[in-house]
């Protein structure tokens, strides 16, 4: 008699450009003014990575905002990376209670959910564990959410995980969803994103690069 699968394992486990849908909730300088679990440039810095590695493998992202009418609009340089789309502003501090957003999600016909946010403890720890509920498999990015203490951080992921959510980062968001570097048509892009987004990597890259093109090593 064959055991029964376990979802968080195998091949179906991990995200791919047609397997999933990104939300991302909240970061607003309101949100960020109340971050203490990360610097805001670190958070600024890897949920924009989040959001081009999105764009770049066409998987459908949905901006959202709470009464940005005070807490201010979307972070900047993240409204550039989708700059035709208009975030869902809500009055909901649960994203999953707003209809607008469960008719996007229910649109894209993806189960695979993945959802970043300020804050951790709250505006990603409900909407994870209500569309946990709701019979969806998320996935949270740990690094591209921060929360009002290194404590509300940790003991968020940590309700989520055991509520039956996936943590991951953003790099293994991009990383998962190129699998495989013969996939040539997005490798210009994801290495484009690893120099600009991903620190020490980055620069090791760039550095390879420039020797590669150098005039003795053609």
């Amino acid at each position: 008699m064959n055991a029964p699968r376990n979802p968080k394992a195998g091949i179906d486990a991990l995200l791919s450009p047609d397997n999933c849908a990104l939300i991302l909730i909240d970061h607003q300088p309101f949100q960020f003014a109340g971050l203490r679990s990360h610097d805001s440039q670190t958070i600024i810095n890897n949920v924009v990575g989040l959001a081009r590695g999105a764009k770049l493998f066409n998987v459908p992202t949905l901006l959202t905002t709470v009464v940005e009418e005070r807490g201010g609009f979307l972070l900047k340089q993240l409204q550039d990376v989708f700059p035709e789309q208009k975030p869902i502003n809500r009055t909901f501090i649960n994203t999953w209670e707003d209809p607008r957003v469960i008719d996007w999600v229910k649109k894209t016909g993806r189960k695979k959910i993945v959802m970043a946010a300020l804050w951790t403890e709250i505006c990603l720890a409900m909407p994870a564990i209500h569309a946990l509920g709701d019979g969806y498999e998320v996935y949270i990015v740990t690094d591209a959410s921060g929360g009002v203490s290194l404590e509300a951080h940790e003991v968020a992921i940590q309700r989520m995980v055991q509520a039956g959510a996936v943590p991951i980062t953003w790099t293994v968001f991009t990383s998962e969803l190129q699998r495989d570097w013969a996939r040539e048509a997005t490798v210009p892009g994801l290495a484009k994103l690893l120099m600009d987004h991903m620190g020490n990597v980055g620069t090791s890259f760039t550095w390879e690069q420039q020797l590669l093109n150098t005039p003795h090593n053609r």
